[in-house]
């Protein structure tokens, strides 16, 4: 299995390799966002997927407070962004989306791109020159996101992310997202330091929007996928419609998760979404949110 791209407009290239789909964009001086782009384009197809599939054993097995132990630059990325987190339980997988999107944003660090983006699956590393800002979509349920409808679908809000905000990674999670979560939230959208950080943290805080209901359906992991890295952990399989002072009281637990990481530096800001309520840690700023969230 070969890596692939395909131009998807001016500005805008899609890389897809066994399991991972980016979306790369960026702005600038043309030869400098041509450079760019095939810069990272060739990191992406040069090895990339083998070195994670490398040390996959490992990357499958909880972080802890020893030396860590793998040897590529993207698998150390994973298990520094998890670290913080303990002593919950954490693999450096939580982290592998934005870890790689972190990888090849480095690709546009380089005078003439004013902004670039690497989107990966979601998570995302950001390239913001001085003066520059982007715009970032904001999906409430993470069952409706799919890639093959990303010209037409809409999004339920949006959020500005300055040069001169500490956030260069953005990264969302949820129970129906594409890896399996312990919680009940139809998003949890992070804005860290950096993409690596901002996955890490998504998936704990997305654990923490939970509440004990007997109708809501959770089975072993490795029940629902042979590789997960959860072993025998319950993931979230189904949530029914819940008492809205049951779901507030999932938002609170997350609140809880997320101000704890923030204060510790971990994390810039949070929004959380769950049956159409919506939970807000500062500082994010909405620039609009639909009334559906």
């Amino acid at each position: 299995m070969n890596a692939e791209r395909q131009r998807l407009d001016a500005h805008r290239w899609h890389w897809q390799h066994g399991p991972i789909d980016i979306v790369a964009e960026a702005h600038g001086v043309p030869e400098a966002v041509a450079a760019a782009h095939e810069a990272a384009w060739e990191r992406f197809r040069g090895g990339l997927l083998t070195e994670l599939v490398g040390e996959l054993p490992q990357l499958r097995q909880p972080v802890t407070n020893a030396p860590c132990p793998l040897h590529g630059p993207i698998a150390q990325r994973m298990w520094h962004a998890c670290t913080p987190l303990l002593p919950e339980f954490i693999t450096p997988m939580a982290a592998v989306a934005g870890s790689v999107a972190q990888e090849l944003i480095a690709c546009y660090q380089r005078p003439g791109i004013e902004r670039a983006w690497l989107n990966n699956g979601g998570d995302i590393a950001l390239h913001l020159a001085p003066e520059q800002s982007v715009s970032v979509g904001l999906f409430s349920d993470l069952a409706r996101f799919d890639l093959a409808d990303m010209g037409r679908l809409s999004t339920d809000g949006r959020f500005e992310i300055r040069h001169s905000d500490p956030v260069r990674g953005v990264a969302t999670s949820g129970w129906r997202g594409r890896s399996f979560s312990m919680g009940i939230a139809d998003s949890v959208t992070v804005l860290a330091a950096t993409a690596a950080q901002a996955d890490a943290a998504a998936s704990i805080i997305a654990n923490a929007v939970n509440v004990d209901d007997p109708t809501i359906e959770r089975r072993p992991a490795n029940t629902c996928r042979d590789d997960t890295d959860l072993g025998e952990r319950l993931v979230t399989t189904s949530v029914p419609a819940l008492h809205p002072k049951q779901v507030q009281r999932a938002l609170d637990a997350g609140e809880a998760r997320a101000r704890e990481l923030q204060k510790r530096g971990l994390i810039w800001a949070v929004l959380m979404v769950c049956q159409e309520q919506w939970r807000h840690v500062e500082p994010i700023s909405l620039l609009s949110v639909a009334e559906t969230v």
